[in-house]
């Protein structure tokens, strides 16, 4: 199991945090408004705790469970004490019609939380591909990208701990595609397959 840090209090942080309770890890809830905090901590049940925010967090895993434009500030306000943590970004970064990124360039806001976080802390990209309800309800594959094996590695056995499929996209650049796939499923939901009950997955041809 896995002692795990979630920095914002929304909705995604709050199915995070139920599902992680639910698998049996510690969780310590950290969000700008403390009251928030507490609150979400006391629903999620479980033991979960409140840290205050920009302190080290006591999670070994931090999640980042903020809105893309409010990550990256985040990450460098905390600074140095994310020194040695597994940092999680989540975020999606779409333009203002969902139809595409809000960066035009080859960039992930994971690779750009990789620059304003401290040198000993590893970034891995993951759950942006799933809409909040499906991992709420459903078992959803979730991939992952990152550049530090190790951390890679306490992730998969987090996601696992939720009773999810993690899957290595590759390298932290690798985040950018990732990103590009949180896109495509939004033009799923509006198109191809018309409602929000899906999640991109991964079918293995029978050996």
């Amino acid at each position: 199991m896995s002692n795990i840090s979630i920095i914002g209090t929304g909705n995604m942080a709050r199915t995070i945090g139920v599902r992680a309770i639910a698998g049996g890890n510690t969780v310590e809830v950290m969000g700008r408004d403390q009251s928030k905090a507490a609150d979400l901590a006391k629903a999620l049940g479980g033991g979960a705790t409140t840290g205050e925010w920009g302190t080290a967090p006591a999670g070994d895993i931090v999640i980042v469970a903020l809105l893309y434009d409010g990550v990256v500030p985040a990450v460098a306000q905390y600074g140095d004490a994310l020194a040695g943590k597994v940092i999680v970004d989540i975020s999606n970064p779409f333009n203002s019609t969902f139809d595409g990124l809000a960066h035009r360039e080859e960039a992930s806001i994971a690779q750009e939380v990789a620059k304003a976080a401290p040198a000993s802390a590893n970034v891995v990209k993951a759950f942006n591909t799933v809409f909040r309800h499906v991992l709420e309800k459903g078992r959803p594959d979730v991939f992952i990208a990152g550049d530090n094996a190790q951390a890679k590695a306490s992730v998969e056995a987090f996601i696992e701990t939720l009773g999810l499929r993690p899957l290595d996209v590759g390298g932290l650049k690798m985040a950018h595609w990732l990103e590009g796939a949180g896109v495509v499923t939004v033009g799923l939901a509006n198109h191809g397959v018309g409602n929000l009950d899906f999640a991109l997955s991964i079918t293995e041809l029978p050996v």
